[in-house]
């Protein structure tokens, strides 16, 4: 995958540093929401690089290694359980976007961002829907926010076995509701998010 056509015009009209930027654990019940912001060379080709959510775990593991060794600049951040329970996870969003943005080591002048709305990013912005299918940039931090939160969600199964977190990684599973319903929830759940469980 190369850059894209929005990526592309905007260079043309004299944009240079741009970065994508996407999130990962918007609607799982448990854990942070992550979100990454990576600048890549203007050129640049990665094979296999696509919209995070279509790629198998072993690819995803590979890309990252590649998106990190070739980009220009990348940065990883996290809003937390405690966050979106006081801003919601639309606002939780949010402050994990502008940390990602503004932890670069190379401060974009314009920042292309996964799907319709982007109204809490501080940030110089263009909203690209289905930008993680297309464009490379975006494609690129949908691979790295997904990484990561999977890692968390991982390290957090050691703490918690039962939940089988590294299996569902917080998502609503019938094994995570049935863990829910013997356990109860721990610290890291979205107390707002098991409100409607039954």
């Amino acid at each position: 995958m190369e850059a894209g056509r929005i990526e592309s015009s905007l260079r043309d009209d004299g944009w240079r540093v741009i970065c994508g930027v996407d999130e990962a654990g918007r609607g799982p019940l448990a854990g942070p929401v992550c979100a990454a912001a990576v600048i890549l060379p203007q050129n640049i080709s990665i094979d296999g690089l696509g919209d995070s959510k279509k790629l198998s775990p072993r690819t995803r593991e590979r890309l990252f290694g590649e998106i990190t060794r070739r980009a220009i600049a990348w940065n990883v951040a996290s809003a937390g359980v405690d966050e979106i329970e006081r801003h919601n996870i639309l606002g939780a969003t949010y402050i994990a976007m502008n940390r990602a943005i503004f932890g670069l080591p190379v401060l974009p002048e314009l920042a292309l961002i996964d799907g319709n709305r982007a109204d809490g990013v501080n940030f110089p912005r263009v909203c690209v829907v289905g930008g993680d299918g297309r464009e490379a940039c975006i494609a690129a931090a949908s691979i790295l926010a997904k990484v990561s939160r999977d890692a968390y969600m991982e390290r957090l199964d050691a703490a918690y076995p039962q939940y089988g977190f590294a299996r569902h990684k917080g998502y609503g599973t019938k094994l995570h509701y049935a863990a829910l319903r013997e356990y109860g929830p721990t610290p890291e759940h979205r107390r707002m998010f098991l409100r409607k469980m039954h």
